[in-house]
Parts: structure tokens; sequence; C-alpha cells
């Protein structure tokens, strides 16, 4: 609840990755990447990491045929959120996984994520 009266939602639980003990609301991590002048939409999801047990990892997509270097979204983030919270790697698609209604579906982008650590 903010001071002025407004509620503000945050994310599921199942959308809050624990990073060594921290917790990391993807919708945070979400919100300061979208505002990236070249980014479009972005999903963020947990990778298991032997460190730290999950971290953050970014599926971008951007707007008309730019493509920021990884290193330049991670570098933007940085500037907003604090730096546990920065996704380890930064991936840009052509798009995401949508219902038919436009819902973004992360457990498509949680296998991704989990194939490629197989």
């Amino acid at each position: 609840m903010h001071e002025d009266g407004y509620v503000e939602l945050r994310d599921r639980l199942k959308d809050v990755i624990i990073s060594g003990g921290e917790n990391i609301a993807t919708i945070e991590v979400e919100q300061a990447l979208a505002a990236h002048p070249a980014v479009s939409e972005v999903a963020v999801v947990a990778a298991p990491d032997e460190r730290w047990g999950e971290v953050p990892v970014a599926f971008v997509t951007t707007v008309g045929d730019q493509a920021p270097a990884e290193q330049d979204l991670q570098e933007f983030a940085r500037e907003r959120i604090a730096r546990f919270k920065v996704p380890k790697r930064i991936e840009v698609v052509d798009e995401l996984p949508k219902t038919g209604t436009g819902k973004i579906q992360k457990f498509e982008l949680r296998g991704k994520v989990s194939a490629a650590q197989s």
C-alpha cells in the first residue's frame, strides 16, 4: 500500500525468484528492462544456479530491427534495480510464447531455461 492509498500488486508467489536468500519479484525486473527504448516486451523467469539456487533470466523482444547487446541491457537494468536482481542472461527472441488471449506463457520459458541447463 502506497502512502496515497493505492495498492500495488507485484506478482504471484511462483513468479518470485529466490536467489541466495533474496527475493526477486520478476515484475520489477521486467519493468526495469521494459523501460529501455529498444525493448518491446519482456518476461523474466528463474533459472537453476549451483551457487545461488536460482537466478533471473530475461527474454525480450525488440522494437523494429533494433538489437541491443546483452551487456547494454544488463547495464540499463543495473541503473534501475539492485545488482543482484539484474538477469544473469538476457535472450533476444523474435516473439514470446502467448496464449490465445495474449498472456505470456512463462511455463514455456521456464522449460527452455531448464532444458538449456541440462
